[in-house]
């Protein structure tokens, strides 16, 4: 179970077109755009069992939504900057923030892999809107060397109830955004990752929404880097709902990161700090100023820090695996 305090027992090299991940066999293909001119039309030619989406490098303009389970996308281009998946909707445009998405998977069982997928609103529009790149509800999902690029919101990272958490795991990604651009009530692990902060009067990283002591849900963060632009003050992050649940653990900070690490939601109106849970361990770099975090964050022990590593969050790891790290 997963308490305030611990949670107890609750990417592959960069595929070139003549070696896919090995989890990417005897599965049905279709190919893009040598089969179909679009990622939509890829998808919608796929059983409802899933399958295999190569994309070639390029850049696919299009929003879509993919119930379909076991499906996987694969960026065939060197790197994941090669394929370029990318709609511009905000919450204001579509009518909600989850409407926003550029892409919105529920189905179980999705992977990408040496993509990027973007909401490139903000770079269009002046006034500002939560934008989202990615909306998440996938159990059993694999997210290795993907971009995800947006501002505000880009990464919804939730579970489809609150009592059955969705299952995700992050490997060598690269996320960018600034308010609150990590957010929902998923049970995720960020692997390694590269998270940056972009220029903003002030930013959060994690919004974490658990509603009760009683949901195993938290985002971890094991040993990623943290770089910032510009000179505003920016924050781990802050809980959206009373018990949101992040933990850092061995994180590189090489950017700005305010030396109390953590916010409440509303100052003065809210008091989620009574009952979040945000903790620390090892932090390195620039940022790691662990003697002026708020009294309400906890620096875990080795210990306590243990408790969170992946052997522990995922103690069943099959769904994850064949991955071969880099």
């Amino acid at each position: 179970m997963i308490t305030r305090r611990l949670f107890i027992g609750a990417v592959a090299t960069v595929a070139a077109v003549a070696s896919p991940p090995s989890w990417a066999q005897s599965r049905p293909t279709v190919r893009v755009p040598s089969q179909y001119k679009t990622v939509t039309e890829a998808l919608a030619a796929l059983p409802e069992t899933g399958g295999i989406v190569e994309i070639a490098p390029g850049t696919y303009r299009e929003k879509w939504s993919l119930s379909k389970t076991d499906v996987h996308l694969i960026g065939t281009g060197q790197n994941p900057e090669d394929v370029v998946l990318v709609w511009g909707d905000s919450a204001k445009m579509a009518g909600g923030t989850g409407k926003s998405s550029s892409f919105t998977i529920t189905g179980d069982g999705f992977r990408a892999h040496n993509l990027t997928m973007q909401n490139d609103y903000h770079l269009n529009n002046p006034e500002p809107s939560q934008a989202v790149a990615l909306y998440l509800t996938s159990d059993r999902a694999v997210l290795t060397k993907v971009r995800l690029l947006g501002a505000q919101d880009t990464l919804y990272a939730a579970s489809k109830k609150p009592t059955q958490p969705s299952r995700q795991y992050y490997r060598d990604c690269y996320i960018e955004g600034h308010v609150d651009f990590i957010f929902g009530n998923a049970l995720a692990f960020f692997d390694r990752c590269a998270i940056h902060i972009i220029a903003r009067e002030g930013a959060f990283i994690t919004a974490h929404s658990r509603t009760a002591a009683s949901e195993t849900t938290a985002y971890v963060f094991d040993h990623c880097t943290v770089t910032t632009a510009g000179d505003g003050n920016y924050y781990f992050g802050r809980a959206w709902r009373p018990y949101g649940q992040v933990v850092f653990l061995n994180t590189k900070i090489e950017g700005r990161i305010h030396p109390e690490g953590w916010r409440e939601w509303t100052p003065g109106k809210t008091e989620t700090y009574a009952t979040a849970h945000f903790a620390e361990y090892g932090s390195t770099g620039p940022g790691a100023n662990d003697k002026a975090r708020v009294f309400w964050a906890d620096m875990l022990t080795a210990e306590e820090a243990a408790q969170w590593r992946l052997e522990a969050v995922f103690p069943d790891r099959s769904w994850i695996m064949p991955f071969s790290p880099s």
